[in-house]
């Protein structure tokens, strides 16, 4: 188990960015994947972002070219870069870590067993 804070959540206008950050309580070096997921009201929760520890990312559809997701191992904290914001990005924002092996990261909240609390992004138009 590990346990993760992210951080970095706020209110911006359309076009903005943020940077959201993930701390984990302990070296992530036996996690395999971990990955950025959002839940709007009255929604599933999203898959966004994953990083394997092999490097590979994976993002989906409507965020690839504007979310960038990163680590820096030393500080074992993931992140994710979050340009040109839309309104529709607006969600609860959570951290994710799945300790077990997968060749491809999934961008299934259920193959998630670790969880943050989630900090909130707003987007207005």
């Amino acid at each position: 188990q590990v346990r993760l804070v992210e951080s970095g959540g706020g209110s911006v206008q359309a076009g903005g960015s943020l940077r959201l950050s993930c701390a984990a309580s302990a070296h992530t070096y036996s996690t395999y994947c971990m990955g950025w997921f959002r839940q709007a009201p009255g929604k599933e929760r999203e898959g966004v972002a994953a990083l394997h520890s092999d490097g590979k990312t994976r993002y989906t559809d409507s965020v690839k070219g504007r979310f960038t997701i990163s680590k820096d191992s030393a500080k074992n904290t993931l992140y994710l870069e979050l340009n040109s914001l839309k309104p529709e990005d607006t969600a609860m924002y959570y951290c994710g870590a799945d300790m077990r092996w997968r060749a491809l990261c999934s961008l299934v909240a259920l193959d998630y067993n670790n969880w943050g609390q989630g900090t909130q992004v707003t987007v207005s138009s």
